[in-house]
């Protein structure tokens, strides 16, 4: 395999099949959990767990892809780069047994594939641009230990801040 290829493996084809069915919610402005249950045969688990992770964390989803995507309005994006946008920044919140790395690498072939060649390079920025503070918010749940809050009152500097 060539360097920067994905491998089309399990998890890819279910990152496909998610792409697809939050895909078709969106052009069809219907809740995602609508077109799952329509199907005659559930996907495969992880292409389930992306699909209804996404749905029921939109808000907070785009929120942080809003912010990440300076100079990109998030209804003015191709609805695929929307889409997979969604899709990786949801792995980055939930999925931590999931490598940063892999999912900005899957979600920028699944742009190059199903969007366009330049689609893959936003998606590349928004990620790299999220990935870190959204991955240091998982190592640092608790107020005031995270890379950019104050650091409380009496402590080293180096205590709570693991960058």
């Amino acid at each position: 395999m060539a360097r920067g290829d994905v491998a089309e493996g399990p998890r890819h084809e279910a990152r496909e099949r998610a792409l697809s069915l939050l895909y078709e919610a969106a052009i069809k402005q219907v809740d995602p959990a609508v077109g799952l249950a329509e199907l005659p045969v559930e996907p495969d688990p992880f292409a389930v767990d992306l699909v209804r992770g996404v749905a029921g964390d939109h808000e907070r989803i785009d929120r942080l892809v809003a912010e990440a995507a300076v100079g990109w309005q998030l209804a003015r994006m191709p609805v695929v780069d929307r889409t997979v946008l969604r899709l990786a920044t949801y792995e980055l919140l939930q999925r931590p047994d999931i490598p940063v790395a892999v999912v900005i690498d899957e979600a920028v072939e699944l742009a190059k594939r199903y969007s366009t060649e330049q689609s893959g390079g936003v998606v590349n920025g928004v990620l790299a641009t999220l990935a870190r503070p959204v991955r240091s918010r998982r190592r640092h749940p608790a107020p005031g230990l995270g890379p950019t809050s104050p650091r409380p009152q009496g402590r080293p500097r180096s205590e709570g801040l693991h960058c």
